[in-house]
Parts: structure tokens; C-alpha cells; sequence
């Protein structure tokens, strides 16, 4: 099997503190994001994902900047269909792709909630919304396909003769990744993806969800936070020592938000996380923060070893990918890819050579 990957979310500035922390909203400090993007290059980070909502800077001129500062690392962009047109967008990330030099993935969200689509001029349902996905994810495979020019005549776009004179570098288009936990969301990365991306779970619950999308040749990767310390009783300890202070007003705006959102990701999280006992999915994944910060909260937690061995048993169930994130985001990914990322390959060279003798 190929060598797991790992991304990290790349927030707008370096994350927050604890679980229960709100993001810092209303500013944009470039000079802090280069240099958080230019540790995780250093570290040798797979791809950074540049998240997307109405209480983010967008995405698409950030990573067009962070492109410049940087050599190796990728750039993971969330964007929703419905904000652009699907020509627009292709010209973008075409643009993005020399800037780069090939450094660009797609991670293409439907959306979460009605209130937040709204505010875009968007009032299309859960499933509508997948429908215009599904089409806008064949336009924009068309133009990367080579066709030239392109129309299409589809129930939310309209195409006559487009033609870009801007094509992907070397020809090629960026690998996509299709978030969501519906059923719906996994047909469109089945016909259309090349990862599904959903929120964690145990390997066993992610293997059974996974296991269409792998035998129809998809890849699989979820969305987790992560926190290692060199013993088991520290890492708990640590955890005690974030949830000191937790922001009871926040979790209660969490709560209502979730109650307005039509996505089956979010919701079967905030399910997953109510039915545990004592906040653990597992011996390694935690919960506790899931009423504070949505589904990517579920947390791997352990000793080095312990999370770098649960983290390589996701691969006996088919997970490929995994992007974290930690509290503080910047002081976990450096300790995560010191301390934690040496062993997974320790691992997964042992596998070879086990599978190879």
C-alpha cells in the first residue's frame, strides 16, 4: 500500500487556542499565515487545506499569495459550486496551477448550511446543491478533459462555446476531493472524485462506510484533530488542561447553528458524539469537543505510539488521507510531524518488509 498521507487544515491565522475557543475573525494576518505555511513545508507537510465560509478571508487569493512564498508544500482550496461559474473558476484554478507550479487540490463542499447559502443569494436544498455539484464538477472536468470549445446545456448551467486559453500546467487537472457523509455526497465523489473526505470515526465504522467508494477505485480520507504526548497520561492530562475554561456560550451558539444546518456530516457527528459514554468513541478518540468546534473535532489522543499506531491501522480499512488539525494548530502539527510522523513510517516500512518477505 502507498504511505498514508497527512494534511493539515491551515487556518487563517494559527488556529485556536483550546477546544473551546472561538477563531479569530475580522482580520487577516498574512504575515503570520506565511510563516505558519512555511513551517508546515518544512516539516514536510503533504497539503494544507485553505477552508472556506463567511467568517474566513477567501480562500482563492490567499493560496494565489502563500503560492509565491512557497516550494513544495500543496495547497488543499474548499470551494462551493454556486459562487462562481464553472468557467470562472477553471480559469482560476488554471491561473493557480502555473503560480504553483502543479501545487493545487480541490476540495469541493456543498455546503452546510441554508442560513450561510442564503447569504451568498443561494437557496437551493441538501440535495440540489449536490445536483449543481454533480455538473459543476463535469464542466470542469470537461475543460481539463480537452474540451475546447465547451458546451453544456444542464439544469443549474447553461454553457455556449467556452474556450480558455489558460489550460491546466502540464496539461494535467488537480486532484478532487469531495467532502460529505450522505449518501448523495458519496455517489457524486464516487462518479466524480478521486478521495471522499468525511469526518472521523473509528477505522472499523470508517471501513464499512469506505468500502463502496474503494472497490469503485475512490480513495478515502477523513477529517480529525490530534494530540500526542510522549506518555498516555500526559495526553490526558493536556486535554483536562484545555477544557479548564470551556466557553458554555459558544457551545450553546454551536448547538443552535447545528440545528439549522442541513448537512448529514455535521449531524451525524454531533449523533456520534452524544451517544458515547465518558467522551471516548474509543480508547483514542475522544469527543469532547465536538459541541464546541462540529465534526472535525473528534480527536485521535494518546503516547506517540499510541496514536501513531491507530493512526496506521486506518489503512487496513481503507483510509489513505487524513487531514488534522490540534490546540494550538501550529504547536500540534510541529509535534505531530517531530514526534509522531517518524513512527507511521517506522510502521508502514516494517509492513513492507513483512509483506514483502
Amino acid at each position: 500500500m502507498d504511505p498514508l498521507r497527512i494534511h493539515w487544515c491551515s487556518p487563517p491565522d494559527t488556529g485556536q487556542a483550546t477546544p473551546t475557543d472561538k477563531y479569530k475573525i475580522g482580520t487577516l494576518d498574512m504575515g503570520e499565515v506565511v510563516d505558519f505555511v512555511q513551517e508546515a513545508e518544512e516539516l514536510g507537510v503533504d497539503s494544507l487545506l485553505l477552508g472556506i465560509g463567511h467568517y474566513l478571508p477567501d480562500p482563492l487569493p490567499v493560496v494565489g499569495a502563500l503560492t509565491q512564498v512557497t516550494d513544495r508544500v500543496k495547497f488543499m482550496l474548499a470551494y462551493r459550486p454556486g459562487l462562481l461559474s464553472p468557467t470562472l473558476f477553471t480559469q482560476v484554478v488554471n491561473t493557480l496551477s502555473w503560480m504553483s507550479d502543479d501545487r493545487i487540490a480541490l476540495n469541493i463542499v456543498a455546503g452546510i448550511s441554508p442560513a450561510e447559502q442564503a447569504g451568498y443569494g443561494d437557496f437551493l436544498s441538501h440535495d440540489q446543491r449536490y445536483a449543481r455539484t454533480r455538473e459543476f464538477l463535469e464542466i470542469i472536468r470537461g475543460f481539463w478533459g480537452g474540451e475546447s470549445p465547451l458546451s453544456y446545456d444542464g439544469e443549474h448551467y447553461t454553457i455556449k462555446d467556452a474556450e480558455l486559453g489558460l489550460g491546466y500546467k502540464h496539461g494535467g487537472r488537480p486532484e478532487i476531493y469531495i467532502s460529505g457523509a450522505s449518501a448523495v455526497a458519496q455517489e457524486t465523489a464516487l462518479a466524480l472524485g478521486d478521495c471522499w473526505l468525511r469526518y472521523g470515526d473509528t477505522p472499523e465504522a470508517l471501513a464499512e462506510a469506505g468500502r463502496p467508494l474503494i472497490e469503485g477505485g475512490t480513495r478515502v480520507g477523513t477529517r480529525m484533530h490530534v494530540l500526542a504526548r510522549p506518555t498516555r497520561e500526559e495526553a490526558v492530562a493536556e486535554l483536562a488542561h484545555l477544557m479548564r475554561n470551556p466557553d458554555l456560550a459558544h457551545e450553546a451558539y454551536i448547538r443552535d447553528f447545528v440545528a439549522t444546518v442541513d448537512s448529514e456530516a455535521v449531524k451525524s457527528s454531533y449523533r456520534l458524539a452524544e451517544q458515547v459514554d465518558g467522551e471516548w468513541l474509543s480508547p483514542f478518540i475522544w469527543t469532547g469537543a465536538v459541541s464546541y468546534r462540529g465534526g472535525s473535532a473528534l480527536c485521535v489522543v494518546g503516547s506517540y505510539e499510541e496514536v501513531a499506531r491507530y493512526i496506521h491501522s486506518y489503512k487496513a480499512a481503507g483510509v489513505s488521507e487524513f487531514i488534522f488539525s490540534g490546540w494550538p494548530t501550529r504547536d500540534e502539527m510541529r509535534n505531530f510531524f517531530t514526534n509522531v510522523m517518524p513512527l507511521i513510517r517506522d510502521l508502514e516500512r516494517a509492513e513492507s518488509a513483512t509483506s514483502a518477505s
